[in-house]
């Protein structure tokens, strides 16, 4: 099931599955596709989707599998399969995988929310290796002394099923 998930999303706003995009009447959907973004990461335990942040967009997180640790307003709480997590616009948060095993977690947002993104100084989560050393609202300098994040497609066979 999980694996079939990923395909989907892999193939989301491919023009033979666009009518499953929620949008505005009137509005196009090529415009909902710039402003929607869907991602299904895997997370060992430990590894985190980015860094401990703030942005203008909301964000949803689902985990579809595993064990996680949220960070969100200076507090910790875990998370496990079928947990969901929003987030409105202007919450500090970050979710790390936890656990003895991968964790899927399904994340969904509005894109364009970067333009305001705010990496602050935060001890905890600092001490979880996901916070930046010193307050920025630039990308590239908080993940300065991080290795590249790039992209791939998924494969079959990545997820637990």
């Amino acid at each position: 099931m999980t694996g079939r998930l990923a395909e989907i999303a892999d193939s989301f706003f491919r023009p033979a599955v666009n009518d499953l995009v929620p949008y505005e009447p009137g509005k196009p959907v090529e415009e909902v596709q710039r402003e929607l973004g869907l991602n299904i990461n895997v997370l060992e335990p430990g590894q985190s989707l980015g860094l401990y942040h703030r942005e203008r967009a909301q964000e949803g997180f689902l985990v579809l599998a595993g064990e996680c640790l949220l960070l969100v307003e200076g507090e910790e709480r875990p998370l496990r399969t079928w947990d969901f997590v929003h987030c409105p616009g202007g919450t500090h948060h970050i979710i790390v995988g936890a656990g003895s095993g991968p964790s899927v977690v399904l994340a969904v947002g509005g894109r364009g929310g970067r333009k305001r993104i705010v990496y602050p100084v935060d001890r905890m989560a600092l001490e979880h290796g996901v916070g930046a050393e010193r307050e920025t609202t630039k990308p590239q300098e908080a993940y300065a002394s991080f290795p590249k994040f790039t992209r791939c497609r998924y494969r079959p066979g990545w997820l637990p099923e």
